[in-house]
C-alpha cells in the first residue's frame, strides 16, 4: 500500500468518524435512550473516549456540551492537514 492511499484510508476513517460522533451527539438530545443497551453502547464506547479529554478543557454549560465543537475542528483539521499532504 502506498502512501497516498493510506492517508486517503485514514481521511474516510477521520470522516466516518465524525459522522459516528454526530449521531452520538443527536441521540443525546433523546432523554429516554438507555447507554447500558445496544447499539447505544457501542457507540458510547466509540465516542466518549475521545471526548473525554475535551469535556476536561471544556465543561458543560448550562447543561449543553460544547465539547464536540472542538473535536470536530480538530478533526477538521487533522482531515485537512493529511489532504494537503497528498497533493
Amino acid at each position: 500500500m502506498d502512501t497516498t492511499a493510506l492517508i486517503v484510508f485514514i481521511v474516510q476513517l477521520l470522516r466516518l468518524y465524525s459522522w459516528v460522533l454526530i449521531i452520538r451527539i443527536l441521540m443525546s438530545w433523546l432523554p429516554n435512550i438507555n447507554w447500558y443497551n445496544q447499539p447505544w453502547r457501542t457507540l458510547s464506547l466509540l465516542t466518549d473516549p475521545v471526548m473525554e479529554p475535551f469535556r476536561r478543557l471544556i465543561p458543560p454549560l448550562g447543561g449543553i456540551d460544547f465539547s464536540p465543537i472542538l473535536l470536530f475542528v480538530l478533526l477538521n483539521f487533522i482531515i485537512s492537514a493529511l489532504i494537503s499532504m497528498v497533493r
